[in-house]
């Protein structure tokens, strides 16, 4: 089981009601939740990690998980409540608004986490990576990933981060860790960093969304790009979560999901999970909201 770790909230999306004023819509979202998703729709062994309400909102969410066949079994449960994020596009792309204070998924703590003996990969990054507690948790799970690979998406909101200092070393000591780190342009401008340096901290794959232009596969060997699917942008939400199900969905498919496999792949080898990821990503950006593909539409 691929194990998504990180956050599960609800997107109050912008709406109109039928006399034409504007609204939010409560849909299921989060980074890593809609990796998670994508991932099972896509017919992998998902699974997801990370705090849930026992309140209304967490109801959607697991009904939402259950839905696209993600198992969520290892989820501590609480009676705080579900992350709100409200999202406003501008010209297709997401802001967001956090409501994040002392809920079921911020509050998760190191003695909550699940033992990983029988999980194939973890998946972590979004705004868990962020706030305390769950982000020190989530960083503790990470080194204690023995000889699973593991996948980072930092997926960087700078006005989220209120301790830049913690924030950079948290996530420094995590990327030195991961196999397969994910970044779009942004990420590493604000990083300060390149996919050079990522792969000589010991890094097997480096993935650099380029939007419209595709994705660019780094390895030691060198740069492949995968071009992007061409579509009509309806809205982004969700697009970079999708193209991690699909690319991690694709290593499973080909037997590359493990440590040694990664350390060892020819981009030749890479590029058809890049492509798997890609096409996913261009049905999710085609539509409204976080609502990536089942392996059915591709």
């Amino acid at each position: 089981m691929i194990l998504c770790c990180g956050e599960a909230l609800i997107d109050m999306l912008p709406r109109e009601t039928t006399q034409g004023e504007p609204a939010f819509s409560p849909y299921a979202g989060g980074a890593v939740m809609n990796t998670a998703i994508a991932l099972g729709r896509l017919g992998a062994q998902s699974g997801y990690f990370g705090g849930l309400s026992n309140d209304l909102f967490g109801k959607v969410l697991t009904d939402t998980l259950d839905a696209s066949h993600v198992d969520h079994s290892l989820c501590p449960r609480s009676d705080r409540p579900t992350t709100l994020a409200f999202v406003t596009l501008t010209d297709g792309h997401a802001q967001y608004a956090f409501y994040d204070e002392n809920t079921a998924g911020r509050m998760l703590t190191e003695a909550d986490l699940p033992a990983t003996d029988t999980l194939d990969a973890l998946f972590f990054g979004g705004i868990s990576l962020v706030s305390e507690p769950q982000a020190d948790s989530y960083a503790a799970l990470c080194a204690r990933a023995g000889d699973l690979p593991v996948m980072i998406d930092p997926n960087i909101r700078p006005g989220f981060i209120t301790d830049e200092a913690r924030y950079r070393a948290r996530l420094d000591g995590m990327l030195a860790r991961a196999d397969i780190v994910k970044v779009s342009d942004e990420d590493m401008a604000w990083l300060d960093t390149s996919a050079e340096s990522l792969l000589k901290q010991g890094v097997a794959v480096v993935l650099i969304t380029r939007g419209a232009e595709g994705v660019d596969i780094v390895t030691r060997e060198g740069t492949a790009r995968v071009p992007a699917q061409k579509v009509t942008v309806v809205d982004t939400v969700g697009a970079g979560d999708t193209f991690n199900a699909g690319f991690l969905a694709g290593l499973a498919r080909d037997g590359l999901l493990t440590r040694a496999a990664l350390a060892s792949a020819w981009l030749d080898d890479l590029k058809p999970a890049a492509d798997l990821g890609a096409r996913a990503a261009a049905i999710t950006v085609s539509r409204a909201g976080a609502n990536p593909p089942w392996a059915r539409e591709l």
